[in-house]
């Protein structure tokens, strides 16, 4: 992959595709990019935020940052990646299932039922809900063994 990709971020629920053109790459490697950004969408604690794409693994972590810089908690999203090398973008498909890690630890996985609809409408194949489904039990098995902040170690340099 070329230096410094435009990201793209791709739902399949509602469908559409986001052009995330306030996001900085920090730090980009054969296995990761960091990225820092502020919400697209301001809500009412959701501020700004930091997320490591994990481009082997086909998972994004995010740190959600309050206005103050205090910790919302770590949002983990299964994705699968396009890149497109003759122009130089990169989109990053959310294959709907999250996994939220509160600051005390607690581990919530969350939007399971999306993956009926996405099958129902067509806009999900077989293919994608077994490799996301696979994504998904990885990225479990290392938060579970090792924590969050296993995977959070790229951030070092960055966070506040």
């Amino acid at each position: 992959m070329k230096d410094n990709p435009i990201l793209f971020r791709k739902r399949l629920i509602p469908n559409e595709c986001v052009h995330l053109k306030d996001d900085v790459i920090l730090l980009q490697t054969d296995t990761f990019i960091l990225t820092k950004w502020t919400a697209l969408k301001p809500r009412k604690n959701l501020h700004h935020g930091f997320s490591i794409y994990y481009l082997k693994e086909g998972y994004k972590i995010s740190r959600f940052y309050r206005e103050d810089h205090s910790l919302m908690y770590h949002y983990c999203d299964i994705v699968d990646f396009d890149y497109q090398e003759d122009i130089n973008h990169l989109i990053i498909t959310d294959l709907l299932a999250d996994v939220i890690i509160e600051p005390n630890g607690s581990v919530k996985v969350i939007d399971l039922d999306e993956f009926v609809t996405a099958l129902d409408e067509g806009s999900l194949q077989l293919s994608e809900l077994k490799n996301a489904l696979l994504r998904l039990d990885n990225l479990l098995k290392i938060i579970y063994a090792q924590g969050i902040s296993s995977l959070t170690t790229p951030l070092i340099p960055y966070d506040i």
